[in-house]
């Protein structure tokens, strides 16, 4: 295992991490979440309990996983079992690090399914499929109803598993880093360009002034600070997974808390970025914010766009962007147990691969009816799970030492925080948020 480990394959620069890690954290909670959460709170109410939340979280949780991974070299199975082995003298903790492992399987099972249906949009939405059902909203309804459907979008399900395995299978560098450099970027010049042209449209300025409204009283409900907690939670990728295998494909000669700030930063500008796109669009075409989730994205954003000047290209442009966001997640969440098998069995990096993407192409194919359960009982339950016990290793099983070294090393400056309040601020806040977001997703029915 350790000679597996000094071979493993890298990230070749701090940017090409950072995009990754970005690709991982934005998302559909950024696209069909987030907007829909500032609409309902109201504008600036969500925003600023939901901006405080990033930084607490983005300097601790994020700061921490990155340090781990990078740390120990390995993945959450390899870190957690360095950490019971340097203060308790076993490797208990391998057998803990299969649990955000399973947690990223079942949500890349989930996600496969929505990166699918996106696949199957993005494709209509060129050829012109979509923009031919106008505003019939029996017609947009019952399209979204069939390829939602038990095995009702095998193909382009197929498709999604096809081209993530070979992502997977080409590394590190040259399949996961090469993808997020590219689509990464193209991702937000999308965006942006999405958000000027709808600035221009009629009503649009009415999308604006909601957002950048702000209701003092919103600030009394304990709900709000939850579910802005949770978002913020949930949009970071936060699950003891993911950033933790990415953070051990991390040179040690990186910033990482240089990188932890600008993957908090870009992902939050993503999702504002999403709010500014489609609280306007839905202004300008006269509907309500209602709902979030599939609902928002795949049926009444498509009525809206089909209703609207140049609504084909806006819809094109759009659903790409989707496209983009669901698969660098993707990628991202299939990555945790390719690199598992590889750890803990030895198995090279196809022979993984080909394993992880057989097993979750075939499990997705089979839930495609059950999805939204399915990703519900994942994100509630095993990732603030997986989040909380790499928090417990790191800041807790970790001596304090051993900790602060692991997140100084490569620094370009002086952090004065991390000798002072990091591990204070993670054993105390930063875990306990963990438990939170544990408990109050199971009562609430989803925080994130």
């Amino acid at each position: 295992m350790d000679s597996l480990q000094n071979n493993r394959d890298g990230f070749k620069s701090r940017w090409g991490f950072t995009l990754a890690c970005v690709g991982s954290a934005v998302g559909m909670g950024n696209i069909w979440r987030f907007p829909y959460m500032v609409a309902d709170w109201g504008g600036l109410t969500f925003l600023l309990p939901y901006i405080i939340f990033v930084i607490l979280i983005g300097s601790t949780g994020v700061v921490e996983e990155i340090a781990l991974g990078r740390y120990m070299h390995a993945g959450p199975i390899g870190a957690f079992k360095g950490c019971t082995e340097r203060r308790f003298g076993n490797a208990s903790g391998r057998y803990i690090g299969y649990i955000p492992v399973i947690g990223a399987l079942g949500l890349a099972i989930g996600y496969t399914v929505v990166v699918g249906w996106i696949f199957k949009y993005a494709v209509s939405a060129i050829g012109g499929e979509l923009s031919s059902m106008g505003q019939n909203m029996d017609e947009i309804g019952g399209y979204f109803g069939g390829t939602a459907s038990a095995w009702g979008n095998n193909g382009w399900l197929v498709t999604a598993v096809i081209l993530t395995a070979i992502i997977a299978i080409l590394g590190v560098s040259a399949g996961i880093e090469r993808i997020n450099k590219i689509l990464m970027p193209a991702l937000f010049v999308l965006m942006v360009g999405l958000g000027i042209y709808v600035a221009t449209l009629p009503g649009a300025a009415d999308g604006y002034k909601f957002v950048f409204t702000i209701n003092p009283e919103g600030f009394k409900d304990p709900r709000l600070w939850i579910f802005a907690f949770g978002q913020a939670f949930f949009s970071l990728s936060i699950a003891g997974n993911g950033t933790v295998i990415y953070g051990s494909y991390l040179g040690k000669d990186e910033d990482l808390v240089l990188s932890a700030k600008h993957i908090a930063i870009f992902d939050t500008l993503a999702s504002f970025i999403a709010t500014l796109v489609i609280v306007p669009t839905m202004a300008v075409g006269g509907a309500e914010l209602s709902s979030g989730g599939p609902g928002l994205m795949f049926i009444s954003l498509l009525n809206v766009f089909n209703g609207m000047p140049a609504g084909h290209l806006v819809c094109c442009i759009f659903y790409i962007c989707v496209l983009f966001a669901g698969l660098t997640s993707l990628i991202n969440l299939y990555e945790v147990p390719v690199a598992a098998l590889q750890e803990v069995f030895g198995l090279g990096r196809k022979a993984a691969a080909i394993v992880v993407f057989v097993i979750g192409g075939g499990v997705a194919l089979s839930i495609q009816g059950i999805v939204s359960g399915w990703m519900d009982a994942v994100s509630i339950y095993v990732c603030p799970l997986g989040a909380m016990l790499a928090g417990i290793m790191f800041f807790w099983i970790l001596d304090r030492k051993t900790a602060i070294d692991a997140v100084k090393l490569g620094a370009g400056k002086e952090y004065p925080y991390i000798g002072k309040y990091f591990i204070g601020l993670g054993k105390f806040v930063f875990v306990p948020m963990a438990l939170i977001a544990l408990i109050a997703g199971a009562f609430l029915g989803g925080i994130g």
